[in-house]
This record gives structure tokens, sequence and C-alpha cells, in this order.
């Protein structure tokens, strides 16, 4: 009763598992929503937003996340639009605020398409259909047509032949590049205008003023390329010719036209070296001319949106949280909404008279909900409880720990102490150490299937998130200290955070523990080599073991050189090789286990089979490699991450406060296997 009465109020019932114990469990980090995005209409009344909805190991089908449709109103008053099975993305409003709009594949559906809903609800209705999956879509300001990207269809000689087995791939050759077109809506049926533009398009906006586009354009659809090469151009409408190409230097993110479309306000890069767009720009499209507003803003600039012509709003990671502040476009007037130090936000929304607002925002006791802005109010209001059932849960302490690094460098982390601390006592500590390195750790929710967080802290385990040099929020040369240097002070600083952690008392020395995922799993590695005599065990997740042979098999290569080693590896062999994990194999006695997916293009399967090798051959460190079928650079499918969660938890417990010695038993008890036992007598 208590379920179906949960699904009737459109509110997640809680976990079985649950019941009686009052602490964070896998089972329950399996089960966590989370807002995804976020849309307010154009007159601030409603926010539409997509929730991500996991499926249960338990109970569904294996795979990925459903990701849902909502919409909240500025009482907190939320009802499901578009739920279930569906995956739902790039959710919009129409020019008249009447509809929402989004991207999803339904019902006879063969390829992703445009629907739109009623503000009031009802039934969806496919609004545009095209012979490839839409990508991106962005409405004219009358709403009569749809600018959108999608790939062309498929050359039909070419699927001729792959049919009769001539299905040969041509690395790096052949590329399917995105398309961007126009159609027109609402009148006679014809076919959509291609804009012939040379390259792959990625995003693209309608400029307010109707008579242009942006559009974002790589060389080809390649990672690096979408990384390091990509421009936004100036596209005329009509003719499709390109009035004007944004010279960034780097990296670039979101774009957005100032109401009068005179403007263009663009997040990149501040150099091509950098490694993480950041600097808020402002472009007049009549001269060419680019400003960068906050050029020393110690932190990095993630989304931004226009009040009015004169005035934007943006949100801005500095250090271990977020600020959201305006400024004008000529960089005058910059004032603090809410400091840095209150929240952690993204992906701002704007009304069309600047006054209401929307944000995702999260924090130590919960994911990312929907939170209301508005004029005059000096802080976010929660508008969504997407998982209500944690509410009953106790929750470690969790703060930000600052500390010096030993060359004098101020560091901070986030710290999750150990739930029920007893002062004076000493615990066994997890360093969960974050990717990239272009990323960080804020003080908001930490905990996922492959972060061990609040799960493990309900264990009798401290977590520590540290943000070493190289990562983002706080400013770009801090952001750069980690490159030309692989595995030197960056990860030493991770080494003097543990220091710091013995030092005040809390961590005991002889059980610490380390992992992290792709550049945290290169941490891992080398934490458990390199200096194997600090750590007791470590979980290795998509991680890096060879920097040269991760050269070769990496889709970033250009990224690699530009932003992170800033040489190749025929320029310096020696330096690569001895910045390799499995250069220090035979040193290594820390256990550590290896988790990755069969299909990683990031960090190649190899990598993992490489350190597993190694490890394995000098037979000094008991290791153990698991390899998920089908998943990539990340676990996708519920079972996939269910599993990770639960041997990342079971490889700490086993060597941080277990027996030790061989590693625990490979197979695991999900819980289940019982109940289907019993079904079948």
């Amino acid at each position: 009763m208590q379920t179906v009465l949960a699904l009737l109020l459109g509110i997640a019932a809680a976990p079985a598992a649950a019941a009686g114990d009052g602490v964070l469990t896998p089972e329950h980090v399996a089960r966590l929503r989370a807002v995804a995005s976020v849309a307010i209409s154009p007159d601030g009344g409603l926010v539409a937003y997509t929730l991500f909805v996991p499926r249960v190991p338990r109970e569904d089908e294996n795979g990925p996340a459903w990701v849902e449709l909502h919409v909240v109103d500025r009482e907190g008053r939320a009802r499901p639009f578009v739920t279930g099975e569906v995956d739902v993305g790039a959710v919009d409003w129409t020019p008249d605020g009447t509809g929402i709009s989004f991207l999803a594949k339904r019902g006879s559906d063969e390829q992703r398409c445009l629907y739109v809903i009623s503000r009031s609800g009802g039934e969806a209705r496919r609004v545009l259909a095209h012979e490839t999956a839409i990508s991106a879509y962005s409405w004219s300001p009358d709403g009569a047509r749809v600018a959108f990207l999608a790939a062309e269809k498929p050359d039909p000689e070419r699927e001729k032949l792959a049919k009769k087995g001539f299905d040969a791939q041509v690395f790096e050759e052949v590329f399917d590049p995105v398309r961007a077109w126009i159609a027109a809506l609402g009148g006679e049926e014809s076919a959509p205008r291609r804009l012939d533009l040379e390259g792959s398009a990625s995003e693209l906006h309608w400029s307010p003023a109707g008579d242009c586009l942006a559009v974002a354009l790589a060389p080809t659809p390649s990672s690096d390329d979408a990384y390091m090469n990509r421009k936004v151009h100036i596209v005329d409408a009509e003719s499709g010719a390109v009035l004007l190409c944004i010279d960034t230097p780097g990296k670039i993110g979101q774009a957005a036209f100032s109401p009068d479309g005179a403007h263009l306000a663009l997040i990149s890069a501040a150099d091509r070296n950098d490694p993480q767009e950041g600097r808020l720009t402002v472009t007049d499209l009549a001269s060419g001319a680019t400003r960068d507003l906050i050029p020393d803003l110690m932190g990095h600039v993630t989304s931004v949106a226009w009040k009015d012509g004169e005035v934007l709003a943006f949100l801005a990671d500095q250090g271990t949280s977020t600020s959201l502040e305006e400024i004008g476009r000529d960089g005058a007037n910059r004032n603090a909404i809410i400091p840095a130090g209150r929240a952690v936000m993204s992906g701002l929304s704007l009304a069309r008279d600047g006054a209401a607002g929307a944000v995702r925002s999260d924090g130590p006791q919960h994911p990312a909900e929907v939170y209301a802005m508005s004029r005059g109010a000096r802080g976010g209001r929660r508008l969504t409880n997407s998982n209500p059932w944690l509410d009953e849960l106790r929750l470690a302490p969790q703060e930000v720990v600052r500390y010096a690094a030993r060359d004098g460098l101020e560091l901070e982390g986030i710290l999750i102490h150990p739930l029920d601390e007893e002062p004076g006592r000493r615990y066994p500590l997890i360093v969960s150490v974050h990717g990239g390195p272009e990323a960080h750790c804020a003080n908001g929710w930490l905990t996922r299937y492959a972060d061990p967080g609040q799960a493990a802290a309900a264990r009798g385990f401290a977590v520590f998130n540290p943000n070493y040099r190289g990562s983002t929020g706080r400013g770009v040369a801090f952001s750069k200290m980690g490159q030309a240097d692989y595995c030197g002070a960056e990860f030493d600083d991770v080494i003097d955070a543990v220091d710091h952690l013995v030092g005040i008392g809390l961590a005991d020395p002889e059980r610490v523990g380390i992992t992290g995922g792709s550049y945290g799993g290169l941490a891992t590695a080398w934490c458990c080599t390199r200096y194997s005599e600090r750590f007791a065990a470590g979980v290795m997740f998509v991680g890096i073991s060879d920097q040269i042979s991760k050269f070769g098999g990496t889709d970033v290569p250009q990224e690699m050189l530009l932003v992170h080693a800033r040489k190749n590896p025929w320029d310096d062999w020696r330096f690569f090789l001895e910045r390799s994990p499995i250069f220090h194999a035979q040193q290594a006695r820390t256990p550590l286990l290896i988790l990755g997916g069969t299909e990683d293009t990031r960090v190649d399967p190899s990598q993992s089979l490489e350190m597993h090798r190694y490890l394995k051959a000098h037979g000094q460190a008991p290791v153990r490699l698991v390899r998920y079928p089908g998943e990539g650079h990340g676990n996708r499918k519920a079972a996939a991450r269910y599993d990770c969660s639960l041997r990342l938890l079971g490889w700490f417990e086993h060597y941080l406060k277990g027996q030790g010695g061989d590693p625990p038993p490979h197979r695991l008890e999900y819980g289940f296997q019982e109940e289907e036992e019993d079904e079948s007598r």
C-alpha cells in the first residue's frame, strides 16, 4: 500500500533495504534520483526539469537510467509530465511559453524526435521527425521554425555493403558529421533545409532577432576536435552564409545571445593550453570584438544567462562551492547575488524578464534538486525533493578541510567524517581522487556508485576528496599547475592530504585506502605502486597505468598534449616511462582491485589489463581485474553500477577493516539470489 501511495503522489518510495538500518547502503545509492536539467518558463511561473531515475537492480530489466520530464511551480508543487520507461532530453519552452519541448524516441519512432507538451499537461505531440536522430534544436523567435542538429543519412552504398559483410572500419578517416538544419513547422510539409556549413556541428542557438544562428562547429565529430577545435560561427538563417567566426583559443562552453541579438556571451578558455573553459566573454557581433569580462577570476564560470540587454547573470565554481553573480556586458558593476561558500549550483535558467530563475543545486544531505531564484533574494529556495526517504537516514558530517602542501601551497578538499565518530579514535581512511584532472570536488553530494562517500562513512570509514593542484575552481593558473608533471606534485598533494589527516588524529596511517576513476584511477595506480608503503588498499576504476601506450590508445591525444603533458612521448621517453605506474610495479605491495568497461575509448581497457598483468607477474601484491561488458568510460547500466559499488566497498572492508591477505571471494552476494531460488521451488 505504501508503494502504491508513493506512486500516486509522484514520489520515490523508500528502498526496502532501508527498513530498520537508518544509514546509507549501496542499495540506497543504486536508487538515488537526481535532477539532471532545469528550464524556467518565459513568464517565470513554472520550471520544467528532467529527473534521472535509475533502474533498480533487483526489480527492473537491466539498463541505463530513465530520464523523465516533470514540472514544478514556484510553491514547490511538482507534477510528472512524461514518465516511466522514457529518455527525455534537451528540454526547453516554446517561445510563447504555452508548451514544453523535448527530444525523445517514443512509440513507433525510429529516431529521436522533437515533441511538445502543453504546460497544463496532457499528451505530448510530435512536431518534428527526421531521417536521423535529432541531437539538439533551437526555436525561431516566432516559433514557426526550428533549427536542429542531426547527422546526414548514412551512405546507402555503404549500408548495402555492410549487409553483405563488408563492414570494415577505416579509422579516423570516415566520419558521419552532424549537420545543422532548419525546418518549418505548422504549415505544409516540406523537407528540412540543410545549412551548407563546413565541419561537424555540436550546438546551435537562434538569435532573438530571428536573423541568424550561433552554431558551434568542429572539423570532425571526433572527441579530440570537440574538445580542442570547436569554434562558434554566426550564420545567416536564410542563406546559411557564415557572417562571423568567433576565434576562441581553446575549449568552449555555453553560448547565449543577448535579448537584442547584438552580442553573444560565450564561456571559453583563456588560451590554447587552458585545461577547462571558464572565462566569461562577450562578443560584439557587429565589430567582432571579444572581451573577457573577468580575466582575473579565481574560479571557473559554468553557466550564463542574460538578465537584460546590459546585464548578464552567471554561475562560477569558486573553491568548493558556487557563486551566482551578475555583471555588466562591459565588465563593470560585478555583484554577487549568492556569494561563494553558500551553495553548489549548476545549469542557470532565467525567465524572460530576468527577475526569476532556476538552478540545479545539491548539498551534503541530498543530490541535485530544483532551486528557485528571485530578484532581491540572497539565496535559493528548494522546490523539489526527489528522494524523500533520504530524510529518514542518518548521514555523516561533511566539511571543507584546508591543508598545506609540502611546498607551502594551500589546498583544500572535502572530508566526510565516519558516522558516529568518537573523539580521539583513529579511523580507516579512503582517499577518493577526482578525475579530469580538470574537475574538482564541491561541498555537495559526493556519493555515487564509484564514489564511496556516505556509504563508506556509514561503515566507519573517513572519506577525503582532495582538490589537488590542476583542479578547477581556483582559476587558470592553479588548473595549469599539474601540466608537464604527470604524477608529480599533483599526487604529492594527495600524500600530503593523508599526512594532514593523520596529523590531526583522525586517520590511522596503517589503514589508508585510495580510489578514483580515470585520472583518479591514475592517482590510485600511482599511489599503489610508487607510494605503495603508504596505502593498504586501492580500487582503480577506468584508470591509466602506462603513459606511453595511453597516448596511442586514447581518443583525445591532442587534448593530452595541449592541456596535460605539454609534450609528446617521443620528446621525452624516459619521463613518460617513469611517470607510469607499471614502471614501479615491482615495489607494489598494495592490494589493488581494478575495474573498467570493455568498450572504453577514453582510457583503453588495455590500461587495466597492463596494470593487472604487471602486478600479477611480480606476484607481490594481491590484484583482481573485473571488466564490465559493453560499458565505456564509466558504467551506465544499473547492474554494473551496483556491482561496482559492492566490490569497491567490499575490497576496503576486507583490507582496511578485515583479515586482509588473499582477496575476498570474487562472487558477490547481490541479495536477491535467495529470492529467485525460493521462487523456483
